[in-house]
């Protein structure tokens, strides 16, 4: 990078902390720390919820995902407005009435304290695990891509965000957010007008969507039901929106978001503006990724992204004449591929049917053969360099920035990926610390001292988990791409938080105890099915993790009335 983009970047990181501190630097009472004074309007609540989920990840590895698998992920965003909708109706006004600092207090007044302590121990483990990835996700890709030990990026990231979320709690999470949606926001429309205008004068927006289409990149929504599929519009809209329901109804890092509305109405409609706002924001985030593949359909691309380990491969004398090799037949394949896209906008243009058809069926066979290839230099790779990730989806779009946009955007995008990670990690600390102090320190060890002792403590708490996000971020090694990662560990611990919550809502009948084992049984069985559709020993139970949600779920509500049965309630209520 240029020393402009190194400016740009830096600038934009040390403003927003800079910014953070300052704005909340006389926060000293538990009410002002932990949420945020109750005066957040309904736009900064909208947008503090919005930064939160968006992480690094979501830059890094939506445009991927679209580069290699089209634009089909968007569906996963489907069930987001109708979990909005039914968070609002009924999960909101019992927090309100309740007059709660975090969720899992609510399940004490309905169930019992260890009914509490369990909801809030499962998210502590899913939220825990999930900060590490947050930070690692980035840190790894941006580690590669700047040349710095991936541990310094990592301290790098971890530390920033420390700094104010220690310092000012809720509200600086809140505050700081802003600027980061605007950066995130202001970067990667930037970038989408850039990737249009960095192809090929001849060919414009209409056309290069024409390619994006006949090539499968613009599959955007698929109505066939089938279980073992991640992303179709059915699993869009039933496990999704139990995931949904899970992460923005139950997790804390959500709840504390909208928990410091002005009023009930401004966190709902702080909810409502993500549930509006986030698929489009997806939508372009994935269309950006689509229009990266056209522009590599008139330009050659890298035949593996991760330029770090493709340098060491091409070093290694025992492979590096075979990946070379791999390199030029997929240069030469390229070549054709060039002169075919070239005739299938001359068809489109002149409105030739059969002419695109059989264009895009030669067009596709040969992308068919490329990737044939890609993936035997990948294997190449991996055998030639055991230890290295050969997974280089979450490479592909910086890459392109690196190494097409002008001097100033590259640092600015590569703000919009530490910016992404330092919301996210925010929103995920600030309420470990909150739950850790609430529904442990103060319920169970330190019940009655003052707003002083409760509010260093929380600093301490965010500090202790921020350190163990850092180590933790240290020890990962990659999944298949990083945000599938997320959303897996999500699948698996928010459906059981999830059922609780829904036997509390709707089935005033069912009992602490009965309730309690429901879903210490259910969260057994959800990572038990997860093992065997890993081993393929599934049977009847495969399916898409996307799934286990409302599986997961279900299986709670459904255990928690069986048991209810045999147990005698404890604590009913009216």
């Amino acid at each position: 990078m240029s020393s402009i983009d190194w400016i740009v970047l830096f600038g934009t990181l040390f403003a927003i902390v800079a910014y953070g501190v300052w704005k909340t630097k006389s926060n000293n009472s538990m009410e002002s720390y932990l949420k945020g004074s109750d005066q957040t309007k309904w736009w900064a609540i909208g947008l503090s919820i919005m930064a939160t989920q968006a992480s690094a990840i979501t830059f890094l590895s939506t445009p991927g995902q679209a580069y290699t698998d089209g634009m089909r992920f968007i569906q996963f965003y489907f069930g987001l407005p109708i979990a909005m909708i039914i968070i609002s109706i009924f999960f909101l006004p019992l927090y309100y009435k309740a007059k709660v600092y975090t969720a899992y207090e609510f399940l004490e007044s309905r169930f019992d304290v260890k009914t509490r302590m369990l909801a809030a121990f499962i998210f502590l483990i899913q939220r825990g695990l999930a900060a590490g990835i947050t930070i690692y996700a980035p840190a790894i890709i941006l580690s590669a891509l700047l040349g710095w030990p991936l541990q310094l990026t990592t301290l790098i990231i971890g530390a920033l965000v420390i700094v104010y979320t220690v310092s000012g709690g809720t509200e600086a999470v809140t505050q700081t957010q802003k600027q980061q949606m605007a950066v995130m926001m202001g970067g990667m429309v930037v970038a989408g007008v850039l990737v249009v205008k960095a192809l090929p004068e001849s060919v414009g927006l209409t056309d290069a969507l024409h390619v994006a289409g006949k090539m499968g990149k613009l599959n955007v929504v698929n109505f066939e039901f089938d279980l073992n599929d991640r992303y179709n519009f059915w699993s869009g809209i039933t496990g999704a929106v139990f995931l949904f329901m899970s992460y923005f109804g139950t997790d804390q890092s959500q709840v504390q978001r909208y928990l410091s509305g002005k009023t009930l109405k401004e966190s709902r409609m702080g909810l409502m503006m993500n549930g509006l706002l986030k698929v489009p924001m997806q939508f372009v985030i994935l269309l950006i990724g689509a229009l990266v593949f056209v522009y590599y359909q008139y330009n050659q691309p890298p035949i593996f992204f991760n330029e770090a380990v493709r340098q060491e491969v091409l070093l290694n004398e025992e492979y590096g004449e075979d990946f070379q090799a791999y390199e030029q037949e997929y240069a030469d394949l390229f070549t054709e591929k060039l002169d075919l896209v070239k005739e299938l906008n001359a068809a489109v243009t002149d409105g030739s049917p059969t002419l695109i058809e059989t264009t895009k069926h030669e067009l596709n066979r040969l992308q068919g053969d490329s990737d044939t290839i890609r993936a035997r230099a990948k294997d190449l790779i991996a055998e030639a360099l055991p230890n290295r990730e050969t997974n280089d989806k979450d490479y592909i779009f910086m890459n392109f920035v690196m190494n097409t946009m002008p001097v100033g955007i590259v640092g600015l995008l590569f703000a919009v990926i530490f910016s992404a990670a330092m919301s996210s990690t925010s929103s995920e600390l600030n309420a470990l610390g909150s739950t850790t102090l609430i529904d442990f320190y103060k319920r169970r060890i330190k019940p009655n001292e003052s707003d002083q002792h409760y509010v260093k403590y929380s600093k301490l708490f965010t500090l202790l988990w921020g350190v163990i996000a850092i180590i933790f971020a240290s020890t990962l090694s990659l999944f298949e791409n990083l945000i599938q990662a997320v959303n897996l560990i999500g699948s698996l611990f928010y459906p059981i938080i999830l059922g609780i919550f829904v036997v509390a809502f709707f089935f005033k009948r069912v009992g602490s105890s009965a309730v309690f084992i429901a879903a210490i049984i259910s969260q057994a069985v959800v990572i038990l099915v997860h093992y065997l559709n890993t081993i393929g020993q599934a049977g009847p139970l495969k399916m898409g993790f996307l799934w286990y949600n409302a599986f997961g779920c279900v299986l709670v509500v459904l255990i928690g009335l069986l048991l209810n049965t045999f147990i005698k309630p404890k604590k009913q209520v009216a």
